[in-house]
């Protein structure tokens, strides 16, 4: 009984309910990077131990917000913000530049207006700037 009244309680909840990162991830991408980010062979790149190589060359910080399922996500530009950050933390933290600022809402409100049509194209052309094959 108690169950049912917290679902009913949710199901309730204001659309604008102020969700942590990690149940964002969980909602929006843990479906195709799994929830220890590691990848599925030839159709999704792992997260753990690579996401944050991408802030070491020009381009990789945009491509990370660029990204359709990133640019498209159902996300405030504030909590798309604070979900990248806790990605990067989360799956690749000692990778992570000592020169890194935080996504701001106002960059990813900027970049996430600019979807990328060829994801696959430019992340090999990272990919091989980072000496990556």
């Amino acid at each position: 009984m108690r169950l049912l009244a917290v679902a009913l309680s949710l199901a309730a909840a204001p659309a604008a309910y102020a969700w942590d990162a990690a149940t964002h991830y969980a909602l929006h991408c843990q479906g195709c990077h799994l929830a220890d980010g590691s990848e599925t062979p030839g159709k999704v790149p792992p997260l753990a131990g690579s996401v944050a190589h991408f802030l070491r060359v020009p381009g990789g910080r945009e491509f990370l917000v660029r990204v359709p399922g990133v640019a498209s996500a159902p996300l405030s530009d504030a909590d798309l913000a604070a979900l990248l950050e806790w990605t990067l933390r989360r799956f690749d933290a000692a990778a992570i530049p000592a020169s890194h600022a935080p996504y701001t809402a106002e960059e990813v409100a900027r970049l996430r207006r600019d979807p990328l049509v060829d994801v696959a194209r430019v992340r090999s052309a990272l990919r091989a700037a980072l000496g990556e094959r």
